[in-house]
């Protein structure tokens, strides 16, 4: 066999291997249906023009959610209008960027939002853009303003997650990689690469820490109830660290929980508990070529756009759906949610408790999702 017809046969393999995460490339401008009558349904709530809500925000009044999506705008759920506002843009340039297409091309010039993570003690919002670093907005919204693009002289390669302390007003956001950009996130995961990075801003004093580094595509991020301890989901190796900020274990870090799934971001609930949205359930094999990153360097040597191509023509032909975890403190798993109506809820990137509600994000998705929780 030559060594062409190998990697032709590799990248054969790894496609249908590689395709259950897929979620977090690709567009969805249709929605599958959804049966809204049943009582337990997840509730579509379309976004013109855009798609994938990824991360929720509500502000200190309550309102919301805030999502960022694809074109770059971060916009705004007004409940009692039942539509949505623009609130906030993360680049000067708007020409090109807007109405329904596929936007990942012009995610660098249009900016991508990610985290969100609203501060309770001044009103702004701080935004991890994918490729414009950590920004900040006032609390009544316009063009964000840059913070950091990079630390210690590394620029961010694909800021991701952020959440801000309501005690101190210290930021805390995720860079997965130094390496690769979003809209490379596949040849992130298989080529093994752990440049990632947690890091620390404190506004008052605007010095900015590495927390830790060498991380495998590290992603969102949540702190404890009382702030001793921020969680960190590791996307490539489907779990959560534990980062002590306090007690004798301050400047530690231990795996917090091992997931079935590939982690996204983290939401702490009202009682302390922590939903992480997962893109979809691991599988023996895929867990396999993660762990043997040679393969995944091997496959980077054929022409991207060919294996792009021969993942995204086997991903349309796999079903696959997101699914969520609810950890205690201990990070034990609580409780699994894996909306199963019309063709499921593919790419759960996030899931928010709030009033009763689960408003669920997604990387991909043209719409956010409201399920309404069952009272026992």
């Amino acid at each position: 066999m030559n060594f062409d017809l190998f990697l032709l046969l590799l990248a054969a393999a790894a496609a249908v291997l590689i395709s259950t995460l897929i979620a977090g490339g690709g567009t969805i401008l249709s929605s599958p249906a959804f049966d809204s009558e049943e009582k337990d349904a997840v509730i579509p709530i379309p976004i013109p023009g855009a798609v994938g809500p990824e991360s929720l925000a509500f502000d200190s009044l309550g309102s919301g959610p805030y999502t960022g999506v694809s074109d770059g705008r971060i916009i705004k759920w007004e409940e009692k209008q039942g539509r949505w506002i623009d609130f906030a843009t993360t680049a000067s340039t708007r020409e090109g960027c807007e109405g329904s297409q596929d936007h990942v091309s012009l995610e660098h010039i249009c900016g991508r939002p990610l985290g969100l993570s609203f501060s309770g003690l001044t009103g702004e919002l701080y935004i991890a853009d994918a490729y414009l670093g950590l920004l900040v907005v006032g609390p009544n919204g316009g063009l964000a303003t840059k913070v950091a693009s990079e630390a210690q002289g590394t620029p961010f390669g694909f800021t991701n997650g952020v959440e801000v302390d309501q005690t101190t007003g210290a930021v805390y956001f995720s860079d997965s990689s130094t390496r690769f950009q979003r809209r490379n996130f596949l040849a992130l995961m298989i080529s093994g690469d752990s440049t990632g990075r947690l890091m620390k801003y404190e506004p008052e004093t605007k010095q900015l820490t590495v927390l830790l580094d060498g991380l495998a595509f590290p992603n969102g991020v949540a702190l404890s109830q009382n702030g001793d301890f921020i969680l960190l989901s590791e996307t490539s190796r489907c779990r959560i660290l534990r980062f002590w900020l306090q007690t004798s274990k301050t400047g530690t870090v231990e795996v917090f929980a091992q997931l079935p799934g590939f982690p996204d971001n983290i939401k702490r609930n009202g009682k302390g508990e922590f939903w992480v949205g997962m893109h979809s359930r691991r599988e023996k094999l895929l867990e396999w070529l993660l762990s043997n990153p040679w393969i995944g360097r091997t496959l980077l040597k054929i022409p991207f756009p060919q294996v792009k191509a021969l993942i995204s023509f086997v991903s349309e032909r796999r079903k696959h759906a997101g699914l969520a975890a609810r950890l205690n403190e201990e990070g034990e798993i609580l409780e699994m949610f894996e909306p199963n109506h019309g063709n499921g809820w593919s790419s759960m990137s996030e899931v928010y408790e709030r009033d009763g509600s689960l408003w669920i994000g997604s990387v991909k998705m043209p719409y956010l999702g409201k399920y309404e929780m069952q009272t026992k």
